[in-house]
């Protein structure tokens, strides 16, 4: 009996030793502080964003768009390794981990404290501050982007509007439509809490200059059918003070190098004063002493334009 006695002791004593083993170790591995971060960034790097959202808790984003809070925008992460976990003497823990975000190679300093206990022996943590970060974001001449590839409208064309996003990652702002381009934007956000600002710059591309170019040059053919010394409406023209004889004859010689540069107002552009040359062809009487004569030269002339982009990519040409 006494034996028997002793060996459930030491079976006894074997499963609680087992067990506070077992506590000890989940409370310096994934309920630790470290454990909790590295929680965190495991939902980044699988690209769940509800999971991330719930381990960073509650945000104040005012008027900040939740847009990118996607996993859609969410970018890659990997390589996830822990630097440091240092302990301060109020309890909170600051906690450091190095990743590869896309091609980018950073690391980040989370500040996370205890929240409670899970059973009584679990120790449960919160971040101290939010680990999500903000994008101001500055959308020059239009107001559709992508980014991470999801098409997005901005609120405030040419102004700054900010947008919550995860922290750590990487975020490539774009445009690419029909007439209108810009150069990717890539911002790297590695410090929680933190305001990055980013601009991106939204240009006419070549096929907007080459439409206006087509349409301006029908709209200057169609003024050199006017057999008229001042073609109505049209940016050349000819006075002179001898009579004419025959019917002036118009015809472009060389035709306006076109660029389209942004104008004043939203979905508005303009093309930009440029040199062309018209061509006069007309008989003339001198008023002096009667002669005929050949008035065969060739006329510079400027024209600029504004053009209205329209919905469904139309153009809407006025040639000033």
């Amino acid at each position: 009996m006494r034996r028997e006695i002793i060996t459930w002791s030491i079976v006894a004593a074997a499963v609680i030793g087992g067990f506070v083993g077992t506590v000890l170790i989940l409370n310096a591995s994934l309920y630790s502080a470290s454990g909790f971060v590295r929680s965190y960034l495991d939902a980044l790097s699988r690209q769940d964003a509800a999971g991330a959202l719930e381990l960073a808790g509650p945000s104040v984003a005012g008027d900040a768009s939740t847009q990118l809070l996607t996993r859609d925008a969410m970018g890659e992460l990997g390589d996830i390794r822990l630097v440091s976990d240092t302990a301060e003497s109020d309890g909170t823990h600051t906690v450091v981990y190095a990743y590869s975000a896309g091609d980018v190679v950073g690391q980040s300093s989370f500040t996370v404290r205890p929240r409670g206990a899970l059973l009584g022996l679990f120790t449960t943590w919160s971040f101290g501050t939010t680990p999500l970060g903000v994008v101001q974001l500055t959308v020059l001449h239009d107001d559709e982007f992508t980014a991470n590839g999801v098409s997005l409208t901005t609120p405030r064309q040419n102004g700054s509007a900010p947008y919550l996003v995860f922290t750590p990652g990487l975020y490539e702002f774009d445009h690419e439509s029909t007439f209108l381009t810009a150069e990717p934007v890539r911002i790297a956000v590695t410090e929680p809490s933190s305001a990055v600002p980013a601009e991106l710059d939204i240009q006419a591309n070549q096929a907007f200059a080459d439409e206006v170019s087509r349409e301006v040059n029908e709209y200057l053919d169609s003024c050199a059918t006017q057999q008229v010394l001042l073609p109505t409406g049209c940016p050349f023209g000819q006075t002179i003070t001898n009579r004419v004889v025959t019917s002036p004859t118009w015809s472009i010689v060389t035709y306006p190098e076109v660029s389209i540069i942004p104008g004043g107002e939203p979905d508005q552009w303009r093309m930009s004063q440029a040199s062309a040359t018209a061509h006069l062809l007309v008989d003339v009487k001198s008023l002096f002493d009667g002669s005929i004569s050949t008035l065969d030269e060739d006329v510079p002339f400027s024209v600029r334009a504004t053009i209205a982009l329209l919905p469904e990519d139309d153009l809407i040409i006025t040639v000033d």
